[in-house]
């Protein structure tokens, strides 16, 4: 199977390095991607919105035969979600690597800009739970990689009009939030949680254990397990 992994915001595709090495030794192909606009001065991405981040992904599946899942790391979710709603026809399983399936409308957050562009804002500005995980010298590789992502990425609103895309089966992996508590969202289904609720073949599996510390960059801190995950959705 072609699987393409869209990494969260200020992320490319080396940063799945460490994950597709299981997947290609499990026989799938990888198409870990970079996307428009990242580390590019505002001249050059201030036109770049949520809609181009999902139509590269879109011309990367129309250029695939075959079956094809998509994974998505925190905002990156967001993007493989708008592509499955363009393409649901196309696209065997979705994987939300610690994230959520987003509503019509939603966008990724709202964080600082600094000369027309969203820089990494840094470790400090993440809870302690999301970063737990990473230790010093993981911190500091990780953050001098980072490269800024075009302005208005993170605050577009994603938009969705096929509802094919709730029956083709999702694998949530979560590290940062217990899997009971998205299940109880899922019976209480508040208004942001909505497509999780329609989602009709959900799997939810938690990448950590009791006590243990796993937070939302596990590509960086248990590549392995993570590679485990996906293989275990997509098979």
């Amino acid at each position: 199977m072609h699987i393409i992994l869209v990494p969260g915001l200020w992320l490319d595709a080396a940063t799945w390095g460490e994950v597709t090495p299981a997947l290609e030794a499990a026989g799938h192909r990888t198409h870990p991607l970079t996307m428009p606009g990242v580390g590019a001065p505002a001249a050059q991405s201030s036109g770049i919105g949520m809609a181009d981040w999902v139509a590269a992904v879109v011309a990367e599946i129309d250029a695939l035969d075959g079956p094809v899942a998509l994974v998505g790391h925190s905002g990156g979710g967001n993007v493989v979600y708008g592509a499955l709603d363009a393409r649901p026809e196309h696209v065997a399983h979705v994987v939300f690597l610690d994230t959520f399936p987003p509503t019509d409308g939603s966008s990724i957050w709202d964080f600082p800009v600094v000369d027309g562009v969203v820089p990494f804002p840094g470790w400090d500005s993440f809870d302690e739970g999301e970063v737990a995980d990473l230790d010093p010298q993981t911190r500091a590789d990780a953050a001098a990689r980072a490269q800024s992502v075009p302005e208005r990425v993170p605050t577009d609103p994603l938009r969705l009009s096929d509802e094919r895309r709730r029956a083709v089966p999702m694998t949530m992996i979560t590290s940062t939030m217990p899997a009971d508590d998205i299940r109880a969202l899922i019976g209480q289904a508040p208004a942001w949680a909505a497509e999780l609720a329609a989602i009709e073949k959900l799997e939810i599996v938690q990448l950590n254990g009791p006590g243990e510390a796993t937070g939302h960059w596990p590509q960086f801190s248990r590549p392995g397990a993570v590679a485990e995950a996906i293989l275990r959705a997509i098979d």
